[in-house]
């Protein structure tokens, strides 16, 4: 499975949406995208939330405490996880329950971002199952790791 979509500028590439019933699911199954952070991302993001947090927008700031340059929103990476479940895991049927992350790195504009999931813990008489999900960097550094509870309707 996982097939190489990448998003630029939030466009996706590769229009396709995946239509998994819970019955086509299995423990391991996994789907992975990738997605490059554009400074366009970072600007809807804050006119979204109304987040001005100075680390988000200012590189002298982000320096002063640390950081490479301005932080990307942690939420801002954390949202992929929705295109994640929505359009590949399980895709049209998708009813996200519950999630659960742990940001562990920062992420930077321009960072090319690789959103995996894999399969758990399904319940097919509750139409219920679990996404193990990471996202890693361009570097190979896991940013990103978690546990989301789905639904399928």
């Amino acid at each position: 499975m996982g097939r190489d979509t990448v998003l630029r500028n939030s466009y996706i590439r590769d229009f396709r949406m995946n239509d998994y019933t819970i019955d086509q699911l299995y423990d391991g199954m996994t789907e992975s995208f990738k997605v490059v952070i554009t400074d366009k991302m970072m600007d809807s993001f804050r006119e979204i939330t109304g987040d001005i947090n100075p680390l988000h927008m200012s590189d002298d700031y982000a320096k002063e405490k640390n950081f490479d340059s301005k932080v990307v929103f942690g939420m801002l990476s954390s949202s992929f996880l929705s295109t994640l479940a929505g359009v590949y895991l399980p895709g049209k049927r998708s009813l996200i329950r519950e999630v659960d992350v742990k940001m562990k790195k920062p992420v930077y504009v321009g960072d090319e971002l690789t959103v995996s999931g894999q399969v758990c813990d399904i319940n097919a008489e509750l139409n219920i199952f679990y996404i193990k999900v990471t996202i890693i960097n361009q570097n190979g550094d896991k940013v990103l790791r978690g546990k989301m509870q789905m639904g399928i309707l």
